[in-house]
């Protein structure tokens, strides 16, 4: 399609493989399959470390494959279509590749288990995870390690279907491959993922290597029919142009012609440079404590009473998010750990290792990756106790997670899918970090993952020097020339010799300073419509962080905000399938910046012309719950429904900004509440230089302005924090 990608208008919960245009058994054929219940289970070698730290991850998700219900049961509809929408939508949005969904009959359970409780199963399929080429140090990682990945996948997103229903108040117990008392692949075959062929389990699609999981309940769905014999036949030309808008074959034919180190998106185009396209004064820049980020004050009080009790619960009030905060605590306690001893493995080569470590980062899963030395200034100075933070490995390997370009289609961006998408985003980062970390730590390697939950590192310095983005209007966001504003990040620092990457320039600055979208689009007027400033060392669109902040946490119709992402101009499908017009306008703005000058105001135009930032029906697949005292009900304030507004006019200067700069944080060892001052923070834009402004004061030899100097410690050796942070209660 020239305006639209192919995927438009398919329904989210259908999933990214056309398993709707499969023949399906009859009736009679359907229950003889019932019958045979001698069907070959899966054989799955795994060795290694990386095996090794993949398990550890499977055992913690295991930690949570059950659980008791809510107390009351949630609104949901009679029709049970309907509710499977909502669960097969949600184990696509974690990146299920196939779901379905059969009724529990006696033949399901292992021996000597049962549940007369439980009388359905959904059931959940992963591709194997791509092997590196021969000569790739990753190869015999990622080999040895088998369908270990692929198991850790669907480990982790059978755990959050479980958990979401029994937020709804229903019965729900996930089954793991080494935690089950279902048999699986005989659940494959009568959930309509599988047939017997020649003596083994195949997948049409997929073949014979995949990974299963399930979740057995009492939480009634329509169910599917097993498949036709003659579903494996070849998948044919409608499949290789895309069925219906499923990914097409083309597509993933080019993803699987990439080179293993390099992701789906060529990277490798994009102009370099030795430093990031804005301004950094990297002997300027202040270190500042983990207590002055906007979130950590909220929940020191620093916000008031309403933002301090909103942030225990934000981003994760409705069932789904709340469905992966456990498995998100669990982790943070693994993110130290002992070091092996040094193997016999030859890791000395920077180049090689990148090579490797990049390869690694693709197959548990990461969508971007770049590696970068660690700057001085993306050091945290103290952690939340007020303790020191000493700048301890040299390298970042930075990654970038996709929050799922079908669920922000179909959602407003303030409503209450924005909270499970970044939670969705710090759950998969925080486990591919981790086990990335550790297998670098048997190795006699320090390694640490950094990640929302509990991060010594800035991340956005990081994903300006390793390559991934530029900054944006946005203000406190990298935007990537192929995902936009649509990720999260996750970093693990180590000392892992590594090859760095270098800074991009794909013309955003040019963009952004006449592209206004997602200023005119905030709900809270929070992103500056004016030019850049000089913001502790950093030439930024600077936004009103107050504002944001508040906004997020108190939304009352919806959970936190991602308005911005969802608006932006450069939050598209950027592959085989996206919209002809897309991959134009990418190409050229990569390829051709010089017409920058000339395409953005028409871009941007364009962009409105065609409806890009409404809201598509067609891609929503939850439901509008909101979990109140541990119950999910109908939002008694309702949901944001908001679509673009394109004749809203922006005025620079009625835009009254805060600048709350490093002298206005609070002491790093503070645990006592610091109210803000938004009186101040307002007269602070007068202090602030232009870019201009300050190059000509470092050519003369001026100081550094004294707002640059961050709030000193109270002389406290350690606060006494009574305060604790909902990712690790």
């Amino acid at each position: 399609m020239f305006f639209y990608p192919r995927s438009r208008n398919r329904p989210a919960h259908l999933g990214p493989y056309p398993l709707e245009c499969l023949p399906r058994a009859t009736g009679g054929l359907a229950a003889q399959v019932a019958r045979q219940h001698e069907i070959v289970p899966l054989l799955h070698g795994e060795t290694g470390d990386l095996a090794a730290a993949l398990r550890k991850y499977r055992d913690i998700f295991a930690g949570f494959a059950d659980g008791e219900p809510a107390r009351a049961k949630a609104p949901v509809p009679d029709d049970l279509d309907r509710r499977v929408a909502d669960i097969k939508g949600g184990a696509y949005f974690m990146d299920a590749d196939q779901v379905g969904i059969c009724a529990l009959t006696h033949q399901a359970w292992l021996d000597g288990q049962t549940s007369h409780l439980h009388d359905h199963a959904i059931v959940i399929l992963v591709a194997p995870a791509r092997i590196p080429e021969a000569g790739n140090p990753a190869h015999e990682w990622v080999r040895d390690a088998g369908m270990a990945p692929s198991d850790t996948r669907a480990a982790e997103i059978a755990i959050c279907i479980a958990g979401h229903i029994r937020a709804m108040g229903f019965a729900a117990k996930a089954h793991l491959r080494s935690h089950t008392d279902v048999d699986m692949p005989y659940l494959a075959v009568m959930a309509g993922l599988a047939v017997q062929s020649k003596g083994r389990l195949e997948c049409p699609f997929i073949g014979g290597e995949f990974a299963l999981a399930a979740v057995t309940t009492d939480y009634a769905l329509a169910t599917d029919r097993p498949l036709a014999a003659n579903a494996l036949k070849s998948p044919g030309l409608a499949y290789w142009w895309g069925r219906n808008g499923a990914v097409s074959g083309r597509e993933r034919n080019r993803r699987n012609r990439r080179a293993s180190h390099l992701s789906r998106y060529p990277m490798e185009t994009v102009k370099r440079l030795d430093r990031p396209t804005t301004l950094i004064l990297d002997d300027e820049v202040p270190r500042v404590p983990k207590r002055a980020a906007f979130f950590e004050r909220a929940l020191h009080g620093d916000l008031g009473d309403k933002s301090k009790a909103e942030r225990n619960r934000f981003a994760f009030k409705t069932p789904f998010a709340a469905s992966l905060l456990g498995a998100i605590r669990a982790m943070v306690p693994h993110q130290d750990g002992e070091l092996g001893n040094p193997g016999a493995d030859d890791l000395a080569d920077a180049a090689q290792n990148a090579k490797a470590i990049k390869s690694l980062s693709y197959a548990l899963g990461a969508d971007l990756t770049g590696i970068c030395e660690i700057p001085r200034y993306a050091w945290f100075s103290h952690r939340e106790d007020g303790t020191e933070i000493d700048s301890h490995h040299r390298y970042a390997i930075v990654m970038l997670i996709d929050q799922g370009y079908d669920t922000m289609e179909g959602a407003s961006g303030d409503d209450w899918a924005s909270g499970a998408q970044s939670m969705r985003a710090y759950l998969r980062g925080a486990e591919i970090a981790g086990v990335m970390a550790e297998f670098l730590r048997s190795k006699g390697i320090p390694a640490r993952p950094q990640t929302n939950a509990d991060s010594d590192v800035l991340h956005i310095p990081l994903v300006l020097w390793a390559g991934l983005g530029e900054l944006s209007r946005i203000g406190e966001l990298v935007l990537n020339p192929f995902v936009g504003p649509r990720f999260k990040s996750v970093v693990v620092t180590t000392d892992l010799p590594l090859e760095i990457d270098r800074p991009i320039d794909f013309g955003l600055q040019t963009f952004c300073s006449n592209c206004l979208k997602c200023a005119r689009e905030c709900p809270c007027d929070a992103i500056p419509f004016g030019g850049k400033v000089m913001f502790n060392a950093y030439e930024i669109w600077k936004p009103d962080v107050e504002r944001c902040t508040r906004y997020r946490l108190t939304n009352p119709r919806g959970a936190a905000c991602g308005r911005c992402m969802k608006t932006c101009p450069i939050n598209k499908v950027v592959d085989a399938d996206g919209a002809l017009l897309t991959r134009l306008g990418s190409w050229l703005g990569i390829n051709a910046m010089w017409l920058k000058p000339l395409l953005v105001p028409f871009a941007t135009w364009i962009d409105d012309w065609l409806g890009n930032g409404r809201r598509n029906p067609v891609k929503k697949w939850w439901f509008d719950h909101e979990m109140i005292d541990g119950v999910a009900v109908v939002p008694p304030k309702g949901t944001n429904e908001r679509d673009i507004d394109p004749t809203r006019k922006v005025d620079p200067a009625a835009q009254k900004m805060a600048y709350y700069n490093a002298d206005q944080m609070p002491p790093p060892d503070s645990a006592s509440p610091a109210p803000l001052d938004r009186k101040t923070a307002m007269a602070a834009a007068t202090l602030l230089e232009t870019p201009l402004a300050a190059q000509q004061r470092r050519r003369t030899g001026g100081p550094p302005p004294s707002h640059y100097r961050a709030t000193p410690s109270a002389g406290r050796s350690k606060t006494h924090n009574t305060t604790v942070s909902p990712y690790k209660s």
